[in-house]
């Protein structure tokens, strides 16, 4: 069996991925502190038909070695941790942050499972607990659940994260509660677990262990600012992706034709015996 027609097979299997991945991100496009993702090729091991001749001074020269490649297949799929751009919406429970930090959630608030997020769309739930869309606690600096007292009839948050309270005299108070983010030294490494979530790897930290929980804006870390009444919006960026649809449209017709290329001369070969 000719190996065009094997290596026209990966390629179109690879493009095909290529468009999956695509199509996600297209999907997403409007998706708060969502993260576009890349599909990277590599070629496959290549069959060597002679190998190399060394050369010898005065007496031959050398000569390179023959190899013919068996195909591509997809390397990575990486995840593009670029900021997207910011929208304002005015409700101070939006939180955008402005840097490489991420938000703690936690479906229990007891921080022992523990899942990361871009996305600040947070509320208020009936026991004045601050949640996201998913009902997941949002975690403060000290890994606990962030909870507003009865007194508190407004309230506001400021660059650090710390939520400062507004009594019923009007007058603020700063109430020490910090919302929590974390920084991950490569968030490539971060698993997409669904729903705007991210969970911890070990390619992501050492041993996969979370870092402690910090406050914004610190220097140290570089985790970034909190900006209230804004959000994050998808950083997919739809020009790129309609013009890479082409490319990989265009690639994934180039490969079917090496395999109907390749099913002609087989053809050829069989109508030999006539």
């Amino acid at each position: 069996m000719l190996r065009s027609m094997y290596s026209g097979v990966s390629g179109m299997r690879g493009f095909q991925t290529k468009l999956d991945v695509i199509g996600n991100n297209i999907a997403n496009v409007n998706t708060v502190g969502f993260k576009a993702g890349r599909v990277m090729f590599k070629d496959i091991l290549s069959q060597s038909m002679s190998g190399v001749t060394a050369s010898a001074e005065g007496d031959q020269g050398g000569v390179n070695a023959k190899q013919i490649g068996l195909g591509v297949t997809v390397a990575a799929i990486d995840t593009l941790h670029t900021p997207g751009s910011a929208m304002t919406t005015g409700k101070s429970t939006d939180l955008r942050i402005d840097g490489d930090g991420f938000f703690a959630v936690s479906p229990g608030g007891d921080g022992e499972q523990v899942y990361l997020t871009r996305a600040g769309n947070f509320d208020l739930d009936a026991n004045r607990q601050l949640v996201n869309a998913d009902g997941m606690f949002v975690l403060d600096s000290g890994g606990g659940i962030i909870q507003l007292d009865e007194e508190v009839t407004a309230f506001s948050i400021s660059q650090t994260g710390e939520i400062i309270s507004i009594g019923a005299d009007g007058l603020a108070a700063p109430t020490g509660v910090f919302i929590a983010v974390t920084v991950v030294a490569n968030p490539g490494g971060l698993e997409k677990v669904g729903g705007n979530l991210y969970r911890m790897t070990p390619n992501a930290n050492p041993d996969g262990e979370l870092e402690e929980l910090g406050q914004a804006s610190d220097p140290e870390t570089g985790s970034g600012a909190i900006v209230s009444g804004q959000l994050e919006m998808s950083n997919v960026d739809l020009t790129n992706e309609f013009t890479e649809m082409i490319v990989a449209q265009r690639g994934f017709q180039s490969n079917s034709r090496i395999i109907t290329t390749s099913d002609e001369i087989l053809q050829e070969v069989v109508n030999l015996k006539r």
